[in-house]
């Protein structure tokens, strides 16, 4: 989509509210992403910091839902997911509109400097957060399964289609919508819900479908894709080949993690009757450092208030911003700002 410059706004003396001038410039607005020097991540900046890599979106909020997911909180659900107070806060909370050309347009010069996209990573948040533990660990699984064994790409800024965990995660929005409550509960096993999911993903592949999860008639997937050779391995998974994987991927770099007293023991896994006491072990360890890693994480955010307050210069306005975007994290975040404010101030 383009966006026309229809609208200037000036903002009054007072700080606290803006004039708005229709705008005698007819123009689109360039979605090419500007930063000089800083790795470009699809509509992302990335900017790596010492043990932290910060990806900086420049978008236009839509406090709207938009038509092209006009149909997406009506349509039938069997098993009431989302439910309807996540609807409804899903669409009042509106999407947003990024800049980056699709991938087939970058090359052209008009079209690739102002093509830009609608982005659900708003309303994907909220339902992400609403999901069972469950779900939520089948989706790291599943992200760090396709990593691992190579079949995604992360976002670039060519023209050929790749397998991205976009797809996974549509993937995994439709599953709940679509599987019930007890598929994922009932005898609740890891590796086969993976498996389940990673065939249907491989139907999806071969199919050459990935529907859109809010926009019903747009095809995440299109002939530019080469991902033949991803659709015949997802199919080949069975339940031992992700068993063997979970072991030595995914448990074994958790164990890596830990203190070499516990590191050691994934040497010694050479049955089924070890296994459980090196999963024990590695669960103890991360209950135990989990305070620390939640005291980092503060430090962190203080951190980053305060770099934030100094760099830039605060009004009413964005300070209440500021503390309402907080309080949906954790409503203690907003007397950590309004430390890091008073700090600042003096």
């Amino acid at each position: 989509m383009y966006l026309p410059l229809r609208y200037l706004l000036t903002q009054c003396p007072d700080g606290r509210k803006y004039v708005c001038f229709e705008s005698d410039v007819r123009q689109c607005i360039s979605s090419a992403n500007n930063s000089k020097g800083f790795p470009i991540h699809g509509p992302a900046t990335r900017t790596n910091l010492p043990h932290l890599s910060i990806d900086t979106v420049r978008c236009v909020r839509c406090l709207t839902w938009p038509l092209q997911a006009a149909d997406w909180p009506t349509r039938q659900r069997n098993y009431g997911w989302p439910d309807l107070a996540a609807l409804d806060c899903v669409v009042c909370n509106g999407c947003d509109v990024v800049g980056v050309a699709h991938r087939q347009c970058r090359q052209d010069e008009l079209k690739g400097k102002h093509q830009w996209r609608l982005s659900f990573s708003r309303a994907e948040i909220l339902l992400i957060n609403s999901w069972m533990p469950v779900q939520q660990i089948v989706y790291h699984i599943l992200r760090y399964f396709m990593k691992t064994e190579q079949l995604t790409d992360c976002a670039d800024n060519s023209e050929r289609g790749t397998l991205s965990n976009y797809h996974i995660k549509t993937l995994m929005l439709w599953a709940c919508e679509l599987k019930p409550r007890s598929w994922w509960t009932d005898d609740v096993n890891l590796v086969r819900i993976c498996v389940e999911l990673l065939h249907t993903l491989s139907v999806w592949l071969t199919d050459t479908r990935c529907p859109h999860y809010f926009i019903s008639n747009c095809n995440l997937l299109d002939n530019s894709f080469n991902v033949g050779n991803v659709a015949r391995k997802l199919i080949s998974v069975d339940e031992e080949y992700m068993s063997t994987w979970f072991v030595n991927n995914y448990i074994g770099q958790c164990a890596q993690l830990c203190p070499p007293n516990v590191s050691r023991l994934f040497s010694d896994v050479t049955t089924n009757r070890n296994l459980p006491n090196l999963v024990s072990e590695i669960v103890r360890w991360r209950l135990n450092k989990s305070f620390l890693d939640k005291w980092s994480a503060v430090e962190l955010l203080d951190f980053g208030m305060l770099v934030t307050i100094s760099v830039h210069s605060l009004t009413v306005r964005s300070c209440v911003y500021w503390m309402n975007e907080l309080a949906k994290i954790d409503k203690r975040f907003c007397f950590l700002f309004g430390s890091c404010a008073a700090t600042c101030c003096v």
